[in-house]
């Protein structure tokens, strides 16, 4: 499997694996599976496991790398995970919250220490307009969690840490141009820009491409997420959600994507992963694959190769199309 350049944490593979198929957020699976799932990742050359105590019913994703890194330990691959804190409603003791959440993933992982640590809460706008629940004002972001971060990493218990970087875009693009920067980011990149249940900001337009460039213009690496957008752009949704579910909808906006697919003959949810890998400075996939069928699809459609130039064009024109 390709690697590529990942910052201060070396290289990694082109392909992560994610820990919302793990726990059961994007369908049922069981724990066994989704220890084989582990272990199959491992032996396919992928390097990174992206975990978080909130995959899954008590925090089932990290149990489950805890148990496959037990039975088959893997010291050369790096473990991810995330710590959700926010002022909105008012929060407390941020550091005290951040090193608990840390505390409590490091005890289900097995590990002493994360290769990465990541802020899973949403940057407000900069002016600390449009509030939402679980959310974080820049200022605090700031002033409280980069210094804790920056202190955990000093004490040898992170190598390194980042952000999910789906906030409000102005905050986002803040958070990744001021010093200390972030060591990585997750920027949802997919074929069609889609959200889904992600984005809170109704008059703002996400703009995936844009976060890439400006991790990419201060040399943080990019995680990119989502990229069949939560189940949106494969060939079916593998769980029943309402018709007016984010991703029912975009399982809708989705139809041209499927039948340029199919014109190529190419899976969609293959074309997805493809499009993703081909997309310039983004150093890692997170996959959201729940078993080893859905492994194995993925990993088949990295071994398939980057798209061409024209191609990424093509699929792109679909995104002003919709």
């Amino acid at each position: 499997m390709e690697r590529r350049d990942f910052g201060r944490l070396g290289q990694i593979s082109a392909l992560t694996l994610g820990g919302g198929g793990l726990g059961g957020v994007w369908g049922s699976t069981d724990r066994d599976e989704a220890v084989a799932t582990v272990h199959a990742a491992v032996d396919a050359g992928i390097t990174m496991l992206d975990v978080a105590p909130s995959y899954g019913d008590d925090f089932e994703a990290e149990r489950v790398v805890g148990a496959a890194l037990r039975a088959r330990p893997a010291p050369d691959v790096l473990v991810t995970t995330k710590v959700q804190v926010h002022d909105v409603p008012p929060g407390g003791d941020f550091d005290g919250l951040i090193r608990r959440s840390l505390s409590g993933s490091l005890s289900r992982l097995g590990r002493s220490h994360v290769d990465l640590l990541l802020l899973h809460t949403q940057l407000l706008p900069l002016d600390g307009s449009a509030t939402a629940a679980g959310t974080i004002h820049f200022s605090s972001y700031q002033d409280a969690v980069v210094p804790a971060f920056e202190r955990l990493r000093a004490e040898g218990l992170i190598r390194g840490w980042g952000i999910t970087a789906v906030g409000h875009p102005a905050s986002t693009v803040e958070a990744l141009t001021s010093s200390p920067r972030p060591d990585a980011a997750q920027v949802i990149v997919n074929a069609l820009d889609l959200n889904g249940d992600m984005w809170i900001y109704p008059d703002v337009t996400p703009d995936g491409p844009a976060l890439v460039a400006a991790a990419g213009s201060q040399g943080v690496p990019v995680l990119g997420i989502r990229v069949v957008a939560a189940g949106s752009l494969a060939g079916s949704l593998d769980r029943a959600v309402p018709a007016d579910h984010p991703a029912a909808v975009d399982f809708a906006r989705a139809a041209g994507f499927r039948k340029l697919a199919a014109e190529w003959g190419e899976p969609a949810a293959v074309l997805a992963h493809r499009y993703a890998l081909s997309v310039p400075g983004v150093s890692s996939v997170v996959l959201g694959v729940k078993n080893r069928a859905e492994l194995a699809e993925c990993v088949a459609a990295e071994a398939r190769g980057r798209l061409t130039p024209s191609e990424v064009s093509t699929i792109r024109a679909l995104t002003e199309a919709r």
